[in-house]
């Protein structure tokens, strides 16, 4: 990305010397903390307050939390969309942060009013006396809920492209910080989520869920409040118009020339020139593949914006259309990822979750996966990458789509695991299992965090246009939140098929996920299925990742100024 494209808050070209770089990343990440210290133990403990406070079964539980959670990343789309095309991302984190706000202040209102949730009752010994929450409550509680996801999601997917936009991916010299600022984005999330599950869970468990969301509501407006101060350091995108309205006009276009032949001049067309609204567009060079598209920049004497496009145009739109296997097969091995997630807690909180004397939350137990991923994280970028960097030729050591394919194989060693745990727990009648058995399957569920989080993230924001980076970003998101909407169909179906045929453990009334409790349950029977889901989605993005071209050659070609490689990026 080049600085030409790039302003400062008053609108002004940037001064490299005083905006952009490590300075303004670090009010970026100081976000991603606070808001990450509110978020994930929501994430993380939602089951718990759904299924003891407003008495849930197993099954709506935790559909509710792995909605939650796809909500999250789903709604990072919007806005992506908005920032890309019409607000800087800044102002657009500064509109959502508030709405986010308001949602965790509706939650602590409802759970500081007993009237507003279920009656207090015995849910493990005596779950057919509990009502669960319904009415006005339930829609109070799914008002909160999804509030929180809107806000959240814009606010992440922004601050992960403000961040990208403080580095020039076409300059030696910052191209290695722009590789590690995504490193570092993740390790300030798993930061936020090591305070996060510790603290805030604590408060939830012991203190009260209205101090508790209360709370995160308070981090994220610390946070907000924080990224706010670093206004004048930042390097802002200007917005493009709507990349969507782009992308149409092109296959609008290829359409009614589809009888026309492409030239051999087709690249002799101008490398940068404005589009339909008189917007200034990246330029971006003619790659093989997808011809058909190409007719869309012929021009044949009929210039409206609907009839003839430009080549940068044209390579969005192709690039879009190589990714969607990825993006389709990252969606199918990521769907385990918040089942496990949640799925992880309710089995906490069937076994001995004490350390010592010290009762430890069922959710806090994340803690110990969380403080790992930080270390691999801190590890890999400051001592690993730099020797990959040399020994392979990449400039990140690894391609994106090698690194996210680690993550997806050790998510199927962590699906394995996790139902050889289950089985070993129900077979220990009457003793309890202990808790931080669960600790190997929260490590290899981190490993997929650390590799196929940043590796895709990275992947889809390198890939796309500069009028796309947010919606790039988004794009990971929208596959975790998709995922996670498919797990909770997964979910209904397989229960609705194990209940038919009697899976359950005590007869024909329910199906593996459709007890009161795990231990009326066959988790591990789900498990071992989830597990199987997983290595044929592995295998399918396996396939994938392997006939992808890059636009961009991620091979190191230059070297920096203090004699570390980098990338000279060039087209495929």
């Amino acid at each position: 990305m080049a600085l030409q494209d790039l302003v400062d808050w008053r609108g002004r070209p940037v001064n490299q010397k005083k905006q952009g770089g490590v300075r303004a990343s670090v009010f970026i990440h100081f976000l991603i903390v606070m808001s990450n210290m509110a978020t994930i133990p929501m994430i993380m403990n939602l089951v718990t307050y759904l299924h003891g406070t407003m008495h849930m079964d197993v099954k709506d539980a935790s559909t509710t939390s792995t909605n939650f959670f796809g909500a999250i990343c789903f709604f990072s789309f919007l806005g992506a969309f908005i920032s890309d095309s019409y607000i800087k991302r800044f102002y657009t984190i500064l509109i959502f942060a508030p709405i986010e706000i308001l949602g965790y202040m509706l939650l602590a209102y409802q759970a500081h009013f007993p009237s507003l949730h279920s009656p207090p009752c015995d849910m493990i010994n005596n779950p057919s006396d509990c009502t669960p929450v319904s009415g006005r409550n339930l829609s109070l509680l799914t008002l909160g809920l999804y509030l929180i996801p809107v806000g959240e999601s814009s606010v992440r997917t922004c601050a992960a492209a403000l961040g990208g936009d403080q580095f020039d991916e076409d300059s030696p010299a910052e191209l290695p910080g722009k590789i590690s600022f995504f490193n570092w984005f993740e390790i300030s999330i798993s930061l936020g989520a090591m305070v996060g599950v510790v603290f805030l869970v604590w408060v939830q468990d012991n203190v009260g869920w209205d101090l508790g969301f209360a709370l995160a509501a308070l981090m994220v407006l610390v946070g907000t409040l924080g990224v706010a101060v670093g206004l004048p350091f930042y390097r802002h995108q200007k917005p493009e118009g709507s990349p969507i309205t782009r992308i149409l006009q092109v296959f609008v276009a290829a359409f009614r020339k589809r009888k026309l032949r492409v030239p051999e001049n087709l690249m002799e067309m101008h490398s940068k020139v404005t589009d339909g609204t008189g917007t200034s567009v990246e330029s971006m060079d003619t790659t093989a593949g997808l011809m058909f598209l190409d007719k869309a920049a012929v021009d044949d004497g009929d210039t409206r914006a609907w009839s003839l496009c430009t080549v940068a145009q044209v390579e969005e739109a192709k690039t879009l259309l190589r990714m969607i296997p990825i993006f389709l097969s990252s969606i199918l091995a990521y769907i385990p990822f918040s089942l496990l997630l949640s799925l992880t807690v309710e089995q906490a909180g069937t076994m001995d979750t004490r350390l010592g004397g010290i009762t430890v939350p069922p959710a806090s137990l994340t803690v110990i996966p969380v403080a790992v991923q930080t270390l691999i994280l801190l590890v890999y970028d400051r001592a690993v990458m730099p020797w990959l960097r040399r020994a392979t030729g990449y400039a990140g050591g690894v391609t994106h789509l090698q690194r996210a394919g680690v993550g997806f194989a050790s998510s199927v060693l962590a699906i394995a695991t996790a139902a050889t745990v289950e089985g070993l727990r129900r077979r220990r009648s009457g003793r309890p299992m202990s808790a931080f058995c669960l600790a190997p399957q929260l490590v290899l569920l981190c490993v997929l965090d650390v590799t196929s989080f940043v590796g895709l993230l990275e992947f889809f924001y390198s890939e796309v246009s500069a009028g796309m980076k947010s919606i790039g970003g988004s794009l990971v998101f929208c596959i975790l939140g998709v995922a996670s909407w498919l797990g909770s169909l997964l979910i209904q179906v397989v229960n609705d098929v194990t209940a038919r045929r009697g899976g359950g453990s005590s007869g024909r009334d329910h199906g593996w996920l459709g007890g009161a409790n795990l231990n009326a349950s066959r988790l591990d029977l789900f498990y071992w299925l989830l597990a199987v889901l997983g290595l044929v989605s592995f295998g399918l993005y396996v396939l994938c990742a392997w006939s992808y071209t890059y636009r961009h050659d991620p091979r190191m070609q230059a070297t920096t100024t203090d004699g570390s490689d980098v990338a000279d990026l060039h087209t495929c």
